[in-house]
């Protein structure tokens, strides 16, 4: 959990897509994100808006909430980040992932996630991560799709209305669950079976029509 830039991930997102289109030159590109990967999703797209056909956006990070980003708790972060780039802070408490217990269990068990606390240095690319993506607002036309849970405690919902509201964009869609937490695709089975009917149905709409010759 230590990035010199949050820049990287979209870096490493672009050559993925690259190494794709080059194998597939003819199908459409969607780039779906969750979570932090909503983000990085964002500036991916905002970087090379002509690659995509549509985003969408699970849950994603696209402001901090106004309580852990408060002006204090930025100064003191910035402190903190120069002095002690590698002190922890909280865990993610895993019971805001799911309102199911055994995907909140199965969360708990894999090991491929990071169950330590945040470092201040990546909090610090976080906060900058989403400072930009607020700044791309005014100037999002690509189209998207965004479903939140209402009670997501992870990702402030207020930063998909933010989104949805200030894009530019002609095509664009928000989904908002109520009393649904984080991780909407690993939630209760109805909503897993929504979510994944909603995002199928919403790229399947936007495949353009095969050419025929």
């Amino acid at each position: 959990m230590e990035l010199k830039n949050f820049q990287i991930y979209v870096r490493d997102s672009l050559q993925h897509i690259d190494i794709m289109k080059a194998r597939y030159p003819k199908l459409a590109v969607f780039i779906v994100g969750h979570s932090m990967g909503g983000a990085i999703s964002i500036l991916t797209a905002c970087e090379r808006p002509q690659d995509f056909t549509g985003v969408v956006l699970i849950g994603p990070m696209v402001q901090m909430s106004a309580e852990s980003a408060t002006p204090f708790k930025v100064f003191m972060a910035k402190v903190l980040n120069r002095l002690a780039p590698k002190l922890t802070l909280g865990p993610i408490d895993p019971k805001f992932v799911s309102r199911d217990p055994k995907q909140v269990e199965a969360y708990e068990k894999d090991e491929l996630n990071y169950h330590g606390g945040l470092r201040v240095s990546f909090g610090m690319q976080m906060l900058d991560a989403t400072s930009r993506i607020e700044r791309e607002l005014p100037d999002i036309r690509w189209p998207f799709y965004i479903l939140h849970g209402d009670a997501d405690k992870l990702c402030d919902i207020r930063g998909s209305r933010l989104l949805y509201n200030e894009a530019k964009s002609t095509d664009k869609k928000l989904k908002v669950y109520e009393e649904a937490y984080h991780a909407l695709h690993h939630d209760l089975p109805e909503t897993i079976e929504s979510v994944l009917k909603e995002v199928s149905t919403w790229i399947l709409e936007r495949v353009p029509a095969p050419q025929t010759s």
